[in-house]
C-alpha cells in the first residue's frame, strides 16, 4: 500500500464539554497520511475500543493521566494493520494494539512508540474485538483488579455492577472459573437475563426494575452479605452495595459510569454509607490498569486459555464508520450498548 494518496480522517477535541460531550464539542478534520521516519511505524485503524474513562479524558482536571488537549486526537486504545515500518520490530502486514486515536491511519515515530503502546497482537488467540475486549484493556482491567485487589476465595460472593459492560462480564465470568457466586447488577430483563444464562452469574439484579430493585435484589442474592463488590458505576448502586458489605469485604473502585456527565466535570458528593467499611473492617481501593502493564503478558495467556476452551465468552457491540464516533461515545452513558463496546473504521 502506498501511503501518497492516504486521506487521514481524524476527530479532534474541539472544546471541553461541562456534561455530555455532543458533536459539536469535535472538530472532524482531514490531513495526508506520511511515510514513517527512521524507527517509527505507520498503522492503519482497523477498530477502536470506547470505554467510559473517556468521558474523564475530556476534563482539564489533575488526574492518572494528562486530560486531551484542544485540537489534539480524540485518545482511543484500538487495533490495527502495520502497513509501513521503518523498525525492525514490526513489518508490514502485522497486526497490533496501542494507543492509535480516533483516526484512520495512526503514525508512530519511534521516540513514541512505547507511550503509545504499540504491542503485536495474535489473533490466533482472539478476534479484533476480543483483543478490544478480554484480552484488551478492559480484560486486564478486571483480572487484575478482581484478583489482585478483590482477592476472592472459593465460596465467596462477588458483586459486579454493569455486569454486561466490557469489564463487568470478564469480573464475573472470572469469579466463577476461581470458584465464587457471581451475582451481576445490569440494566434491563434482556442484559441481566444474558448475564445469567450466556455467561453463567448466579445471579443478576435490574437496577431499572424499580426504586428498591438493588436493595431487595441485594438482600435476595447475597444474604450472607457482599464479600468483594467491583465498582463500575458509582452514586445510588454503590451505596447499595456498602450497605451490604461482609465482614473484610474488599470494594474495587473501577469507575463511577454515573457520574462522568454531572456538571463541572466531576463526581458529586461521596458514598453516604461509607462507614460500613468501618464497621466491617473492609476496605476500598481504586485500580488504574496501567499500572499492571508488565503483567498483561500473563494475564492474555491464560484469559485466551478459558476463551479457547468455552469457559469464558466475550461479546461485542459493534458500530461501523468514524463519523458517528460522538452519538457512538454517548451510548456507554445512557446504557445503549450491550457488550463492549467497539468502532469499526476498517474490516480487518
Amino acid at each position: 500500500m502506498t501511503t501518497a494518496t492516504l486521506v487521514n480522517h481524524q476527530v479532534r477535541l474541539a472544546r471541553r464539554p461541562e456534561t455530555t460531550a455532543t458533536r459539536e464539542h469535535w472538530n472532524f478534520t482531514t490531513e495526508p497520511v506520511a511515510e514513517p521516519s527512521e524507527g517509527g511505524v505507520l498503522v492503519q485503524t482497523l477498530s477502536l475500543s470506547l470505554d467510559p474513562a473517556m468521558r474523564g479524558w475530556l476534563n482539564d482536571a489533575k488526574s492518572y493521566i494528562p486530560p486531551v488537549a484542544i485540537g489534539e486526537v480524540m485518545r482511543a486504545g484500538g487495533v490495527g494493520r502495520v502497513i509501513s515500518s521503518q523498525n525492525p520490530a514490526f513489518a508490514v502486514g502485522d497486526t497490533v494494539y496501542g494507543t492509535l486515536g480516533v483516526q484512520e491511519y495512526a503514525l508512530v515515530p519511534q521516540d513514541a512508540l512505547k507511550r503509545v503502546g504499540l504491542v503485536k497482537i495474535d489473533l490466533r488467540l482472539g478476534t479484533v474485538g476480543q483483543w478490544l475486549n478480554v484480552l484488551g484493556m478492559p480484560g486486564m482491567t478486571g483480572y487484575f483488579g478482581l484478583l489482585d485487589i478483590g482477592q476472592p476465595q472459593p465460596g465467596q460472593t462477588v458483586v459486579v455492577s454493569a455486569a454486561a459492560g466490557a469489564v463487568g462480564q470478564t469480573v464475573g465470568q472470572l469469579a466463577r472459573i476461581k470458584g465464587c457466586r457471581a451475582v451481576g447488577i445490569a440494566g434491563g430483563p434482556a442484559k441481566c437475563d444474558w448475564v445469567v444464562k450466556e455467561l453463567g452469574f448466579d445471579a443478576c439484579i435490574d437496577y431499572k426494575a424499580g426504586p428498591s430493585a438493588v436493595r431487595e435484589g441485594l438482600k435476595q442474592h447475597c444474604p450472607n452479605g457482599v464479600d468483594v463488590y467491583f465498582d463500575n458505576v458509582g452514586g445510588e448502586i454503590l451505596d447499595q452495595v456498602l450497605a451490604r458489605l461482609a465482614r473484610k469485604a474488599r470494594v474495587i473502585v473501577c469507575g463511577a459510569i454515573s457520574q462522568y456527565n454531572n456538571a463541572n466535570s466531576m463526581p458529586g458528593a461521596g458514598p453516604r454509607n461509607y462507614l460500613s467499611l468501618l464497621v466491617n473492617r473492609a476496605r476500598m481501593e481504586g485500580m488504574v490498569v496501567f499500572d499492571y502493564a508488565d503483567r498483561f503478558p500473563q494475564a492474555i495467556a491464560e484469559l485466551a486459555g478459558y476463551l479457547k476452551d468455552g469457559r469464558m465468552q466475550s461479546k461485542e457491540d459493534v458500530v461501523q464508520g468514524l463519523d458517528h464516533f460522538p452519538e457512538t461515545l454517548n451510548k456507554l452513558f445512557a446504557g445503549g450498548n450491550f457488550g463492549k463496546l467497539v468502532l469499526q473504521v476498517a474490516a480487518a
